[in-house]
């Protein structure tokens, strides 16, 4: 069998090999870890942090961490204070002109940023371990279980804390070096995956004993899930090819240029920044109501993750946010005065502003349907519980999760087929080629 044969070729390559290796070595110390509760609290009484971790943003928090934020783990923060100071920097890029100047300096430009960057993440941590440190306690409390107090018990878990969530951030950067993918991104991955078996078998037990539809049901609720990974796919893949063509010049006795190549704009530029941007608008409401007293009927509706009016501003949000970070990100002036500046210009098309204006209409089109794309796979959790599915298997559905789940693994068979071509051996594919996403999720 051709799979067969794959395998025995990734194993031939010792380099390849060594790599995977690694790699599982390192998820293996990573996933140890997550289950290593932080001392002094008793792992029996945390049943009330799990089923506050159930929904919402503590769910989204707990799948990234694979866990580890509602078993109390010495990972409970896991790698989301790094992915949050990245993004705060990649805004700050923008913004500031001293941090433009840095990422246009080139590799010590990217040392001294990715410098500010741990820095401002330990920050974070040391902010947000205290706080998760006292909604344990609350929830421990309502419990009826102890926890220890005081000013010692508070300052050595924000160290453990603090010091888990940069452990967690050097080994995905080990993977990244000695390992195969991206290391942060691959990370988040092992997280999402980790919930998967559990909510998988949960949902196939209730569908044969509880809800109607049994087994057909439930296999009909899989072959929907792989046409959604299909078109997360499509999303995630998707671009517009825009020729271009190098003018010839000639150095010495060389001749350079004239080759004609095409500039990749992606169909969903902004990657899954404006479902995360969008959710933490949408948490808002939720936030209020645990302060109020009294349960609007407006707040109430925009707290129902199934409602109607939730999931149509959750959707207008991620539209505008779309075109909102991609307009941020992708600088048509820029590429344009690129282009100019290494004699290549888009074929028909004349040099400057008017490449500036071509570049722009053609990301204003294919903007639009990427943003009803994204919005539609970010609602679609919503509709799956809304057709019986159950909450936990219903986040697999679409949202984040799926969005990085199916980025990170096509950036990994890429990195695997790069491998394979390199040393002569048939790819992953018999025909075509695996295409990877650019970027990664810490750059999101």
């Amino acid at each position: 069998m051709r799979v067969v044969e794959t395998i025995k070729n990734i194993w031939r390559i010792e380099d390849l090999r060594k790599r995977i290796l690694t790699t599982i070595f390192f998820v293996l110390v990573y996933r140890l870890g997550s289950f290593v509760v932080i001392p002094g609290i008793d792992p029996s009484s945390l049943g009330k942090l799990q089923s506050q971790t159930s929904e919402g943003l503590l769910a989204l928090l707990d799948m990234f961490s694979g866990g580890a934020f509602s078993h109390a783990s010495i990972f409970a923060l896991g790698i989301m204070p790094y992915i949050s100071a990245s993004i705060v920097m990649q805004l700050a890029a923008i913004a500031i002109p001293s941090m433009q100047k840095l990422q246009r300096e080139g590799e010590s430009g990217r040392r001294k940023i990715n410098q500010w960057t741990r820095y401002l993440t330990v920050l974070i941590l040391l902010l947000q371990a205290p706080t998760y440190l006292i909604n344990l306690s609350v929830q421990l409390t309502a419990a009826n279980a102890a926890m220890p107090s005081g000013f010692w018990f508070q300052l050595y878990a924000t160290i453990i804390l603090a010091a888990g969530s940069m452990f967690v951030l050097w080994l995905g950067e080990r993977i990244t070096d000695k390992g195969i993918g991206n290391g942060v991104s691959f990370i988040i991955l092992i997280g999402i995956i980790a919930r998967l078996p559990h909510a998988l078998f949960a949902e196939f037990t209730s569908r044969l004993s509880n809800q109607a539809g049994g087994l057909v049901g439930f296999l009909f609720e899989i072959v929907f899930l792989l046409f959604v990974i299909a078109g997360a796919i499509l999303l995630v893949q998707g671009t517009r090819k825009v020729p271009v063509q190098y003018a010839k010049r000639v150095v010495g006795n060389k001749q350079y240029g004239g080759a004609r190549q095409y500039i990749p704009l992606k169909v969903n530029a902004a990657n899954v920044m404006p479902i995360i941007f969008a959710q933490a608008i949408m948490f808002i409401p939720i936030s209020i109501m645990g302060f109020a007293k009294k349960d609007a009927g407006f707040m109430h509706a925009f707290t129902d993750n199934t409602g109607f009016w939730y999931n149509f501003v959750f959707a207008l949000l991620i539209i505008l946010f779309t075109y909102f970070y991609t307009a941020i990100t992708i600088n048509p002036t820029q590429m344009a005065d690129d282009l100019k500046r290494n004699n290549g210009f888009v074929p028909g098309i004349k040099p400057g502003k008017a490449t500036k204006d071509y570049l722009d209409n053609i990301m204003d089109r294919i903007t639009l349907p990427g943003a009803l794309f994204l919005a539609i796979v970010a609602i679609l959790p919503a509709f799956a519980q809304i057709f019986g599915v159950s909450s936990q298997f219903a986040q697999f559905f679409g949202g984040t999760s799926l969005l990085i789940l199916v980025g990170v693994v096509l950036d990994t068979l890429q990195q695997i087929e790069s491998h394979l071509l390199m040393r002569h051996y048939d790819g992953l594919l018999k025909s075509g080629r695996i295409k990877g996403r650019t970027g990664s999720v810490s750059a999101y």
